[in-house]
């Protein structure tokens, strides 16, 4: 399975982790754009140019660690698409030029699922992706996810329960499935 991450999904930094940790257990290959990178980046320079700097060291790590992920649609492709909103065609230009089955979003309501039907795409929300993927990969998954709280506690010196962080990063779903 291939899927499109929009700027929505990569930059709250525990989805990312998760979604990215899952990808690198193989349960799917992940796509981006440059632009979408840039979306994320001016998002964390909202909090300040140390969380920009941040941003664009993570953005050069994913690109090495996925080398295939970068998708570049053409003008062409962008002038032909329609969405609700004209600034959320590109995610749906760069789901198409990388192939996706699925773009992992948290904006539904400019993602119809009858366009991106017409285009041979899904839509899901984080939350219900990684419950996918826990239900192909319980252990792979769980393993991620752990990983992912260990290091907030770590880097917080904040004790997480897992439901607690995964609530926290809207992945509520995902939390109550793994507490089962």
């Amino acid at each position: 399975m291939r899927a499109l991450l929009d700027a929505n999904v990569l930059y709250p930094t525990v989805m990312r982790e998760i979604l990215l940790g899952v990808a690198a257990k193989g349960l799917y290959a992940p796509l981006w754009s440059e632009r979408l990178l840039e979306e994320w980046r001016r998002a964390a320079a909202r909090h300040g140019p140390q969380d920009r700097a941040i941003a664009e060291g993570e953005a050069a790590r994913i690109n090495a660690a996925f080398p295939h992920a970068l998708v570049r649609p053409g003008q062409g492709l962008l002038d032909r698409l329609w969405l609700p909103d004209p600034n959320d065609v590109h995610v749906l230009a760069a789901a198409i030029a990388g192939n996706a089955d699925v773009i992992v979003t948290q904006n539904a309501k400019d993602f119809p699922r009858g366009i991106l039907a017409e285009e041979g795409l899904a839509r899901q929300d984080a939350d219900t992706f990684l419950r996918d993927a826990l239900e192909r990969d319980r252990a792979a998954v769980a393993d991620v996810v752990e990983a992912v709280r260990s290091e907030a506690e770590r880097l917080s010196g904040e004790d997480w329960p897992m439901r607690r962080l995964l609530k926290k990063a809207r992945l509520p779903r995902l939390g109550k499935a793994l507490d089962t």
